[in-house]
């Protein structure tokens, strides 16, 4: 049976090409990640897959363990890591951002990744998690419809609410979150709005602050 890592090995190009089919959801995603993350420091994207938002953010360190999209990632300049987010190969206190886009719904631990990514952060660091909201319309969808995804197929999609009471409860805080995507991302022709908070866009950004 193929697993998580097998399949992103397996269809990394198939994955990157999706950005290109649906740059408005791209650019979307982008946008509202931006409002949030740090302009400045030592940052790394935790499951960077092919690079394609570490390289716009100008993040040159990425950590993935599917080494074809790996692979993908470092031809776009980006210094790659085969590690899980569970066990970072990284110093205490090592960076002063860290950002994770779509990764925590396929993550074995969340909340040891979560945890490890609090070590490496330096104090008053912070963290950016871009994710599927599962309690949103559009993530109810996603969730009922993950078995005819070739990706999605093995997620577990989360609720904001339960991300962020993992952050509260390994010590992270000034929590802040933005949404984004309220259509489905086929229909999506312009850049969607960033609002604040969560429950009806597909794409959430949690922001949150080391605190010791």
């Amino acid at each position: 049976m193929m697993d998580k890592i097998n399949v992103f090995d397996k269809y990394a190009e198939e994955y990157d090409e999706w950005f290109d089919v649906h740059p408005w959801v791209y650019r979307s995603e982008v946008q509202a990640v931006k409002i949030v993350l740090p302009q400045a420091g030592k940052g790394i994207e935790i499951g960077t897959g092919t690079g394609r938002f570490s390289v716009l953010f100008g993040i040159t360190i990425g950590v993935e363990p599917s080494e074809t999209m790996a692979e993908i990632a470092r031809s776009r300049g980006i210094t790659v890591y085969e590690s899980k987010a569970e066990n970072l190969p990284f110093d205490d206190s090592a960076f002063d951002f860290a950002l994770m886009v779509t990764t925590i719904c396929f993550l074995n631990d969340p909340l040891q990744a979560l945890r490890e990514i609090r070590r490496i952060l330096r104090p008053s660091g912070k963290i950016i998690i871009g994710m599927l909201d599962e309690d949103s319309p559009p993530g109810k969808e996603y969730d009922s419809k993950k078995k005819s995804s070739k990706f999605y197929e093995y997620a577990e999609f989360y609720s904001v609410k339960q991300v962020v009471e993992w952050l509260r409860i390994l010590g992270y805080n000034h929590i802040h979150i933005l949404q984004t995507i309220f259509q489905k991302p086929d229909k999506i022709t312009a850049l969607e709005p960033v609002r604040e908070g969560h429950g009806e866009g597909l794409f959430v950004v949690i922001s949150a602050e080391k605190t010791l």
